[in-house]
């Protein structure tokens, strides 16, 4: 073990030989952390605590009791060899959450950014790739290979499918059953998922003028009530929005390549 200057270990602690301890850190009682991980400065574990595999965790975040951290897939098709996580700084990371290690057939990293919020028993699975500033609340479920972009909030109980991509700033609603992609700034709630209209409030509360918020409503109206299909609409009016990156990072989201269809204020999506 290599531990950092003040790096505080509880006597009850379990740190591996191999495990770098950063600076300031606290290891709390009944925590073990594996030979392979590695503690950025001010990390606090509170008490039992579980950081295993090839994780590293970014300074300043907080993890509290019963967290599992780093632990392998749940994939049972997937090996396992040399895969890691990566988790971001100042992040909090409350109890009973669980974040796996990626796959080696897809990369082998899940990666988590910076000041992220885990409320209790939320779950990360394998070779996801979260943003930063990310609230996951109570009970919320990302099967593996989700993608969750800056600002996003996930409300208690949703879960979202394999291969999903939820945009920046969108909200979603608890318990809701997220089966497609959800656009940028958009609002998903129910089971199925439906979309809503778009996330103003926290558009307001992140600084958009309501200008550009009525810019982009009309945008928005344009991709999903059009005559073509969601691409089709977006890709027709995107000469009108160069100016406004709101507006971009919708029609951008919508004609990246996915592998999964477009959510939409329909059950069926016309992507």
């Amino acid at each position: 073990m290599s531990a950092g200057a003040k790096a505080t270990i509880h006597p009850l602690a379990c740190v591996e030989d191999g495990a770098v301890v950063g600076a300031g850190c606290t290891v709390g009682p009944f925590c073990h952390v594996g030979p392979d991980v590695v503690l950025g400065e001010n990390v606090h574990l509170m008490s039992h605590v579980v950081v295993i595999g090839r994780t590293t965790i970014g300074a300043g975040t907080r993890i509290f009791p019963s967290a599992v951290i780093g632990g392998q897939s749940q994939s049972i098709h997937h090996s396992i060899e040399g895969t890691t996580l990566e988790v971001g700084e100042n992040c909090t990371i409350r109890e009973g959450v669980t974040m796996n290690a990626g796959t080696k057939e897809y990369g082998g990293k899940t990666v988590v950014g910076n000041g992220n919020t885990f409320l209790a028993y939320s779950h990360v699975a394998h070779d996801c790739i979260l943003g930063n500033h990310i609230i996951l609340s109570n009970n919320v479920m990302l099967a593996g290979h989700v993608t969750v972009e800056d600002r996003a909030i996930l409300g208690g109980g949703a879960a979202v499918h394999q291969f999903t991509r939820i945009g920046r700033h969108a909200f979603i609603g608890g318990l809701s059953a997220v089966a497609y992609d959800v656009i940028p700034y958009g609002m998903l709630n129910g089971n199925p998922g439906i979309l809503g209209g778009l996330n103003v409030v926290g558009m307001s509360r992140a600084g958009v003028e309501k200008p550009v918020i009525h810019r982009v409503r009309r945008a928005y109206k344009s991709i999903f009530e059009g005559d073509g299909s969601i691409r089709e609409n977006a890709a027709a009016i995107r000469g009108d929005y160069l100016d406004c990156p709101e507006a971009m990072h919708i029609l951008d989201f919508i004609a990246a390549d996915a592998e999964r269809s477009l959510s939409s204020p329909k059950r069926r999506s016309k992507g």
